[in-house]
């Protein structure tokens, strides 16, 4: 009796897994694919340890800095025997033209006479380089740096600004003026502010006198890059101060000269005449 009881629970039980089976097939299917993928992540290394990620860092790479060297270098120098052109124009060290030639003779030639390889101008179709000894490099790099500081590069024009009121003193005014003198000696733009003062019977051309009378205090030095006028709705006057150019101090000193001569000759001609008259 009981194992016959056993018997039907268990063939139940058979029926009722097959039965949820059939229903839901695709859960089944699901857990046993979830099952499987754990498995295989379970057998598969972990690859953190062998992968090395570039570190993210605010520190200047070695080889932007040597590239930035690089830059810096003097233009004119020996570039080795790294030519990247297949076929260069090329001068010898005497400035005799060699025409075109192949890279490979030209280390060749490089090798048989101790020379070294300097570009001249890259921007012909065959680039120009020229042959040349260390010695002749180097002074040629000399000249250069001596032309580099007899010609600097212009930078930005500062302006360095002043005001003043037109009650101002002599004493105050010649000081100011020794200033400006200063800064114009400097290759500073000077603007000059001058307010009118409080003296109702203070004669509308003063502020303007005193531009004239400061610039008077530099002859040969500087001159007006904007001439006065009137700012802040009359109440005072403005103008800016520059250094003359060198066109315009030769043309100052000419003009020196030209006076010079003609007071003199003036003179003597003044002389002769009273001559003249004593005798």
């Amino acid at each position: 009796m009981a194992a016959l009881l056993l018997k039907r629970l268990t063939s139940q039980t058979i029926k009722t897994g097959s039965n949820y089976i059939s229903r839901c097939p695709g859960k089944c299917t699901l857990r046993e694919t979830i099952s499987a993928q754990r498995s295989l992540r379970a057998s598969v290394p972990r690859l953190s340890s062998w992968v090395h990620a570039k570190a993210f860092s605010t520190v200047a790479d070695p080889q932007d800095e040597r590239k930035k060297k690089k830059k810096s270098e003097p233009a004119f120098n020996s570039i080795g025997r790294k030519i990247h052109e297949r076929v260069i124009h090329v001068l010898d060290e005497a400035g005799n033209d060699l025409g075109n030639m192949h890279r490979a003779d030209v280390i060749r030639l490089m090798n048989e006479r101790d020379l070294k390889l300097v570009k001249r101008d890259s921007g012909t179709e065959s680039p120009q380089y020229q042959l040349l000894t260390g010695a002749q490099i180097h002074k040629e790099q000399l000249r250069l740096r001596e032309l580099e500081k007899a010609n600097p590069k212009a930078g930005p024009t500062l302006t360095k600004e002043l005001s003043f009121s037109s009650n101002i003193g002599q004493h105050d005014l010649d000081t100011k003026s020794k200033q400006i003198q200063q800064w114009i000696e400097k290759q500073y733009k000077v603007q000059i502010t001058i307010k009118k003062g409080k003296n109702p019977e203070e004669p509308e051309q003063k502020m303007e006198e005193i531009c004239n009378q400061i610039l008077q205090t530099m002859p040969g030095l500087a001159t007006f890059s904007s001439r006065p006028q009137p700012v802040r709705g009359g109440k005072a006057v403005m103008c800016v101060l520059r250094h003359l150019s060198k066109k315009e101090e030769n043309a100052w000193r000419e003009a020196q000269g030209t006076q010079k001569g003609d007071a003199l000759n003036k003179e003597d001609r003044n002389n002769q005449e009273s001559d003249v008259v004593h005798q």
